[in-house]
Formats: structure tokens, sequence, C-alpha cells
């Protein structure tokens, strides 16, 4: 079975029936992280549809300024999701520098309830990787997910010694840099993501879909010198690995590997 480790499902519009055939035609299991409430609720509404698909609850960085002031809110929210996504920070993209102090606190507050309640962290890093690194160091998240890396080699090599894992997605086609980076993570730490549709569309214009981890898992086995077969078994293995310690998606081996249910 192959990993999309970070999806924006909802974000399909009327290619969402034919994205759930791709997953279920190659057995794609899929986390289907959330930027805001409004994307949370429609994931969970797509996750009923398709058992591959888990559905997560996180704010964006790029949304944390219209929920920084409403953070009680969120939390029966986070309660109910298994899992936490897409949170983090982004001091490049976001170029409004005002805007920083309310992705820190939404940040914050997410990291705090994943420690309580012992749960996967989906991250995004851009621009912020050393801060980043200093609040899961602060938080002990036992289990992140460090989405897209792109940052430099040295905070990258400090996230490993941490024990984050990492995705390696479709701009590892186009870029030296994700290549490099792809060569760096070591095999354990290894997952795969798309950030469809919008991942590939940033890219080339084109909509993305959920074969596209295919294509990703080639690439990567290339700049790695392996075959697709092993970087596939390595992923898979990876994030089987990742949930057993996780008292909220350890029920998903059944799921991930139906030979063992």
């Amino acid at each position: 079975m192959l990993i999309d480790a970070h999806v924006h499902l909802d974000k399909y519009g009327a290619d969402l029936k034919q994205a759930l055939q791709e997953i279920r035609r190659h057995h794609v299991f899929t986390i289907a992280v959330a930027m805001d409430v409004p994307s949370y609720r429609r994931s969970l509404e797509i996750g009923d549809e398709c058992d591959l698909v888990l559905p997560t609850f996180g704010i964006h960085p790029r949304r944390a300024p219209e929920y920084v002031d409403r953070l009680s809110e969120l939390s029966p929210l986070i309660e109910q999701s298994l899992a936490i996504g897409e949170v983090g920070l982004d001091f490049h993209w976001v170029k409004d520098s005002s805007q920083y102090h309310a992705q820190v606190k939404v940040l914050e507050y997410f990291l705090a309830a994943a420690r309580e309640q012992k749960k996967m962290v989906n991250l995004h890093t851009k621009g912020a990787e050393k801060e980043i690194l200093n609040l899961l160091e602060r938080y002990d998240i036992q289990r992140a997910i460090v989405h897209w890396y792109s940052g430099p080699l040295d905070i990258l090599r400090a996230l490993i010694q941490f024990g984050a894992y990492f995705t390696v997605g479709v701009e590892v086609s186009y870029s030296e840099t994700i290549q490099a980076i792809g060569r760096e993570i070591p095999d354990h730490l290894l997952l795969t993501e798309t950030d469809n549709p919008g991942g590939l569309k940033w890219l080339n214009g084109v909509v993305g879909m959920p074969k596209d981890v295919e294509n990703v898992i080639d690439v990567i086995a290339r700049v790695r010198s392996s075959s697709p077969d092993s970087v596939a078994r390595t992923v898979h293995s990876n994030f089987l690995h990742m949930i057993e310690a996780d008292p909220w998606l350890k029920d998903l081996r059944a799921v991930l590997s139906p030979s063992e249910g």
C-alpha cells in the first residue's frame, strides 16, 4: 500500500470522485489535512466515503489570524480528530510579519494539545524551520511529520536527530534542492506526499491526483539509488512504525496491512 501523508482532499471539488477512485485503485492511504474548520468538516465527510482516508484537523498558518482569538472554540475539534494537521509556521510566503505572533500562538495551542493527547502532528515549516524545531523540543512532540521540507540542511539534520519524519513530494521531479533533501533523509524517517490537488498545479499548472505519489516514489528511488518497490515498502513500514505507539492511530494497521487482519 502507498502512503500520501499530506493531501487537501477538500479542495478537489468536481474532481473528488476521480480522486477517490484513484485512491482505491492504487491503494493510497491518504492523510487529509485541513487548513481551517470548514475544510476539516469537509474532510470528515470525505473520510466517511473511503476508509483509506484519515481526516485530520488543523489551522494552517495563513489562517491563524482568523482563529487566534477563538482558540477555545477549536478544542472540541482537536479532541475529535485522530491526528493534527496542517499546522505550523510560515515566515516565507506570509510576508506580513505582524501575523507571525498569531501563527506562533495558534501553533502552540495545537502542540500543547498534541502533547497532552499524544497525537501525531503534520507540520508546515516554510521559512521558520528553526522555530519549529525549538517548539517541537519544547512541547516534546513524539510523532511529527514535517511536510515538504525545503529549508536549510543544518536544521534538517537537527530535525532528523530529533526524530521527525519527512515527506518528499511532487517537487522532487523539478528541484535539485528537494532531490538533495530526499537523499539526506534517513530510510527510517522517509514518507511520501503529494500535497494535491494544488501541489502539482503550483509546479506545472495541472491538477494533481492521488496516483502522482507513484511518480514521487519513482523519482525518490532514482535519487537514492534504490528501486520504487523498495522505497514504497520503506515508506509503508515507516508509517506503520510511527502509528504503532500512537493511541489514536494504532488500529489503522488493519487498514494499512489487510493481510494481517
